[in-house]
């Protein structure tokens, strides 16, 4: 695993002034303190390279032996070339299968479930998977709704069919695209608000959402994902011993945790100093939960997102008996 941060950041202070509340109402009601921002001049594209880079030193793989590159983004570099091409470039490779995909804050997962197939169809492939966003790049300067929650950076994985740190040994997606009106950013794509080079860009080119509806389905559909992948494990939340979930707001985690019966003593909290990374949320929160020593060898962790689309899901994961 590898991960990146920007150094750059945006603190409850900030905001708080140009929004007109207090520090504390912010923290309130995100459990965040502070947000990481992609400086101006870099891409996400380039996050993606400095958490691949530190993905590839941690698994002592040869970048020359990759044959897969998969970028998680709902904030690409741009429409056209593919974000995992750009990276394949930076990282000096060419001839490999690079793939963008997008369901936004469900991107690690996702990934994981695209990758578990990869290496079972070709099982010497070795896979570079990336979640990389810059969500600060989608937010309307006056939009607090937004700006308060998301932050940029990204996460990365090697993932092979041989044994690794960590194992995946079952994950569930899933998706429903009925509520997708409440969580959008049209800026970009056909319904893109400009429609000549000189027009101004309209609201909705920008991330928008429905905070209530968003924490209502979050909750319930990552409890739900994350108990019936349990179920059809044979195990309860008693036996998790850590848990993982997206690190969408402080109050998100907590109700999710309090559903599951999983206390924050065995849950990863990561959102406090980096804001919601989206799709790069849960492999930060690994990076950051292995930084403290709370993947212990043999240990069984659970991971659960949840993204606009709407996309959800969950992984079981164990921690290598062998590891340190």
């Amino acid at each position: 695993m590898g991960g990146y941060l920007p150094r750059d950041g945006r603190d409850n202070a900030e905001l708080a002034k140009t929004y007109g509340v207090t520090e504390d109402w912010i923290y309130s009601r995100t459990g965040i303190r502070r947000r990481r921002i992609l400086p101006a001049g870099q891409n996400t594209s380039d996050m993606a390279v400095e958490a691949a880079r530190a993905a590839l030193a941690d698994s002592g793989t040869d970048p020359a032996d990759l044959t897969h590159v998969l970028v998680a983004s709902c904030a690409p570099d741009g429409l056209v070339p593919n974000t995992a091409c750009t990276v394949e470039r930076k990282l000096g490779l060419s001839g490999l299968v690079a793939l963008d995909f997008n369901v936004a804050c469900s991107g690690f997962l996702y990934g994981l479930y695209l990758t578990s197939a990869i290496v079972r169809l070709e099982p010497g492939a070795v896979v570079l998977l990336v979640a990389a966003e810059a969500m600060s790049r989608l937010c309307a300067p006056g939009d607090r709704s937004v700006n308060v929650i998301f932050g940029d950076g990204a996460g990365a994985a090697v993932v092979t069919a041989r044994r690794g740190a960590l194992v995946v040994e079952d994950i569930v997606v899933s998706s429903d695209g009925k509520n997708a009106g409440i969580l959008t950013a049209n800026g970009g794509g056909s319904r893109a608000a400009y429609a000549s080079p000189d027009s101004r860009v309209g609201e909705d080119y920008f991330l928008r959402m429905e905070g209530r509806e968003v924490f209502r389905l979050a909750v319930s559909r990552m409890a739900g994902v994350s108990l019936a992948l349990l179920a059809r494990n044979g195990l309860s939340p008693a036996d998790v011993d850590l848990f993982v979930p997206h690190q969408a707001n402080g109050r998100i985690i907590e109700a999710v945790g309090d559903r599951l019966g999983i206390p924050a003593a065995r849950t990863a909290a990561y959102i406090e100093d980096v804001g919601n990374t989206s799709a790069a949320s849960i492999p930060l929160a690994l990076e950051q939960a292995r930084a403290q020593g709370r993947l212990r060898p043999g240990g069984r962790v659970l991971l659960a997102s949840f993204g606009a689309g709407f996309t959800w899901g969950a992984a079981l994961v164990r921690v290598d008996a062998a590891a340190s």
